[in-house]
């Protein structure tokens, strides 16, 4: 797969947080390389309270780890 990080600093807390999805988003793209299989997947976690949240953490976490290489935006 191509590089695709290039750096975590960012201009802002918004597009550090589009970065914190992109990084999630990653994971999941690396974990489960198979197009269809993520497209058949879909749909039970869409709609699955518990999943959303789940992923709304790993988001939160990526996003400390963004927000801390950008000094908090200081």
């Amino acid at each position: 797969m191509e590089p695709w990080i290039t750096s975590l600093i960012t201009d802002t807390p918004q597009e550090g947080y589009e970065l914190a999805i992109k990084l999630a988003r990653m994971g999941v793209k690396y974990t489960q390389p198979d197009p269809d299989i993520r497209s058949k997947l879909r749909p039970v976690y869409e709609n699955d309270a518990d999943s959303l949240t789940l992923v709304s953490q790993v988001i939160a976490i990526h996003f400390q780890t963004v927000a801390a290489a950008n000094n908090y935006w200081k």
